[in-house]
């Protein structure tokens, strides 16, 4: 299993990217959470097979229809903390 670390910009705060990315990471398999961060842009962790988190970060790259990715950076996650279903944290 891999996991990947996100951080995506752009108009992905009051536009439901969180609901929108929770449905695709559910959908696809991925394990995991998305939360929005302060400085506007939405943090996600994801946990999956190398062909979700592919498929996964292909969906990325354009968000649901209501926002507007600019970019999104993506690092590997080093931490040994398994997560469950994905999940939305406030």
């Amino acid at each position: 299993m891999l996991k990947k670390q996100f951080v995506v910009y752009g108009i992905v705060q009051g536009v439901g990217f969180r609901y929108f990315t929770w449905k695709k990471a559910t959908e696809i398999g991925l394990n995991g959470i998305v939360k929005n961060q302060r400085d506007g842009s939405v943090y996600i962790l994801a946990e999956g097979s190398a062909s979700q988190i592919d498929s996964f970060r292909d969906w990325l790259s354009h968000g649901p229809p209501s926002a507007r990715v600019d970019r999104v950076e993506e690092n590997d996650y080093s931490g040994t903390h398994s997560f469950g279903l994905f999940s939305v944290e406030h």
